[in-house]
């Protein structure tokens, strides 16, 4: 049912823009609310602890030259909303495989959900 073209409009309008909508500042959001400003998107501020800088220069970002740190700010993209979500949904899931088909119920579907796109993804299945 999950592929059910309603059900989706449903997703979209009554969970996905009322339980984390994207913030005013996103620019591929058709559902962002003005007013919506999160704290993760406040890139001018960021990095802001010891470890989200450790994180960036473990990541080969020399965030300690002006000018690095205004590319790695550049490329950070406002999406706040799509962790947010991605709380919510998990990220993994494991579904068993019996004589190399996939083991799931009749009415049931994979469905991959990019919460931070659109945007080339590689996506890994094991």
């Amino acid at each position: 049912n999950e592929q059910e073209s309603r059900l989706a409009a449903d997703m979209e309008q009554y969970f996905l823009s009322s339980l984390a909508p994207p913030d005013e500042r996103s620019e591929n959001a058709s559902y962002a609310r003005a007013g919506t400003r999160y704290l993760h998107n406040d890139i001018d501020q960021r990095p802001d602890s010891l470890e989200e800088s450790q994180r960036c220069r473990e990541n080969g970002w020399d965030i300690d030259d002006p000018s690095e740190l205004q590319r790695w700010r550049d490329q950070e993209p406002i999406n706040a909303h799509s962790h947010l979500l991605s709380m919510l949904l998990g990220n993994t899931e494991s579904i068993p495989v019996e004589d190399g088909k996939l083991v799931i119920g009749q009415w049931q579907s994979i469905l991959l959900v990019d919460l931070d796109g659109p945007r080339d993804r590689t996506v890994g299945i094991q």
